[in-house]
């Protein structure tokens, strides 16, 4: 990983990790994705190395992650999907050359064209997504709790209430702060 750039939030779905490169919308955002060379680490991170990355290329990228996180969001809360972000999830699937394959292991990976390019890694990206929003996996999108945060995240939980996007962030976060506040209305509670 490149030095002085935010640490990278992953989790277990592509697509909503991949929205999570933008962090904090409602507050002091957390742009993960500043340069094309950042793109390439998280691509590679994430099972989808490309050779290069050009600054149009990181465009459509991020244009590709606002739609997913619209799209989400509109799904989350049951709304209808906002058709401009529908139209970039598509086109993003359609234009790359990716084929999944399976491993020994029995896991799935993705195998980019032979000379791959960012579009083929967004292709894989968009059809993640294009999966979750359908309901075609198990599980179900969400948005965090944090009022700063309100990333959409993909609740594979067994009773699907997950409140946070990420525990060791957001979760800790609002804990933190709940205690404080607490603190503050009883300072002989901590004795």
């Amino acid at each position: 990983m490149r030095a002085g750039f935010p640490d990278f939030r992953l989790g277990n779905v592509l697509a909503t990790s991949f929205t999570g490169t933008l962090s904090e919308r409602h507050g002091n955002a957390v742009e993960r994705l500043p340069t094309p060379h950042r793109l390439i680490d998280w691509l590679a991170v994430n099972g989808l190395a490309v050779g290069s990355c050009t600054t149009a290329q990181l465009e459509l990228a991020r244009e590709l992650r606002e739609s997913i996180h619209a799209a989400a969001t509109a799904a989350a809360i049951q709304d209808a999907l906002p058709p401009s972000a529908v139209q970039v999830i598509n086109d993003c699937s359609a234009q790359g050359r990716a084929a999944a394959i399976l491993t020994p292991e029995g896991e799935r990976q993705w195998r980019l064209g032979s000379a791959s390019c960012v579009e083929d890694a967004l292709s894989v990206i968009a059809a993640d997504a294009i999966s979750i929003i359908a309901g075609e996996r198990d599980g179900k999108l969400a948005l965090c709790a944090s009022p700063t945060c309100r990333a959409a995240f993909f609740d594979t939980s067994q009773s699907r209430t997950r409140k946070w996007c990420d525990m060791n962030t957001c979760g800790n976060r609002q804990k933190k702060a709940r205690f404080h506040a607490n603190q503050r209305k009883d300072p002989g509670s901590a004795e």
